[in-house]
């Protein structure tokens, strides 16, 4: 009886996260709809609705009293996160400049398995007697089960790719040796939002003590860890109008459909983080160990179904083949991750 309670529990924080997989995997549809925006104007509306006013509106209905819970947790340990979440922002910044250099496809995989491995095995050597744990064998498996996942995933898009440009009578220009050093520094800053999240736990206990629920605690967090990353996103951002010129881009005509996608990319982004944030909190100690590599490994799969129903994967039968084989090892890593919060 006490086994099926504990499966059961241990279900529905995973359950929760699973959703959140979702959100992540989908929101970077809206990407494919900047225009007539510029990048850097569609973006800076992107990161201000994502990472300021949907975070900050959503802990402001569930956490009572919360910029007196912020405002009344030691300086230090807001700095850490704002720290971790501007860390986290460098690291985007740096994913959109390996992929000159080695392409989409090599660049998401690198960065998604640095920054999943990173950021989960991070906090759990952290946990006291972390390899004396039972749950310790399991978590190494299912995060080793999804780098090899990844990487599969991520040599079906590099055949993808070739196949494309073959078709289009081009390549990618590769720097192999820039390019991976690059991605490679981007997953292992990436991994600090989740570092962050760990890093500003005591925001959430504050919060839970004004009186927010558990998993509701986890909004409070957020607030905090990604205002550092809205520093770093928006004024890369603001570096980037002022630099090409394009203020103006903000009001030109017929951007209806653009600031559209970018609000609704904004809701989805957060929302997965939101979400993610109330499953790993509900898991318990072990919950950013096992939920962070859960949450990027099916939002690669997520992603990749939009991606196929989208014909990306149109003419390219052999390295669609080699992304099945990816997805499949992908979603047996989940389930390993997930069995390993039900060991006590």
């Amino acid at each position: 009886m006490e086994t099926q309670f504990i499966m059961e529990f241990a279900f529905i924080p995973l359950v929760i996260v699973l959703i959140a997989s979702i959100f992540q995997g989908s929101f970077g549809l809206g990407m494919k709809f900047m225009a007539p925006l510029k990048w850097e104007a569609w973006w800076l509306v992107h990161a201000t609705v994502a990472m300021v006013l949907v975070p900050l509106v959503w802990a402001l209905i569930v956490v009572p009293d919360l910029f007196n819970v912020i405002f009344n947790t030691p300086i230090s340990v807001l700095l850490v996160g704002m720290f971790f979440g501007l860390l986290w922002g460098i690291g985007g910044i740096m994913f959109g400049k390996s992929i000159p250099y080695i392409g989409i496809s090599l660049t998401y995989g690198i960065v998604m398995g640095v920054c999943s491995a990173v950021g989960g095995l991070i906090p759990f050597f952290q946990l006291e007697n972390a390899s004396s744990l039972p749950a310790f064998p399991y978590v190494i498996l299912g995060v080793f089960i999804m780098l090899i996942g990844v990487a599969i995933t991520a040599y079906a898009g590099i055949q993808r790719d070739k196949v494309a440009n073959t078709e289009e009578g081009k390549g990618v220009k590769v720097n192999l040796k820039m390019g991976l050093i690059i991605a490679v520094l981007s997953g292992i800053l990436s991994a600090f939002l989740n570092l962050g999240f760990v890093g500003a736990q005591p925001v959430g206990v504050a919060a839970e003590a004004a009186g927010a629920i558990s998993r509701n605690s986890s909004l409070a967090i957020w607030v905090v860890v990604l205002f550092g990353g809205f520093i770093m996103n928006a004024g890369y951002a603001i570096f980037l109008l002022t630099k090409n010129k394009t203020w103006n881009s903000f009001s030109v005509p017929n951007s209806g459909k653009a600031y559209a996608w970018a609000i609704g990319a904004s809701l989805l982004w957060f929302g997965a983080l939101g979400v993610y944030g109330q499953g790993a909190t509900l898991m318990g100690k072990m919950g950013p160990v096992i939920g962070w590599p859960i949450l990027l490994g099916v939002s690669l799969v997520v992603s990749n179904i939009w991606a196929y129903l989208n014909k990306e994967w149109a003419g390219a039968s052999k390295a669609f083949s080699w992304l099945i084989a990816g997805l499949a090892v992908l979603i047996v890593a989940t389930v390993v991750l997930g069995y390993s919060n039900s060991v006590v």
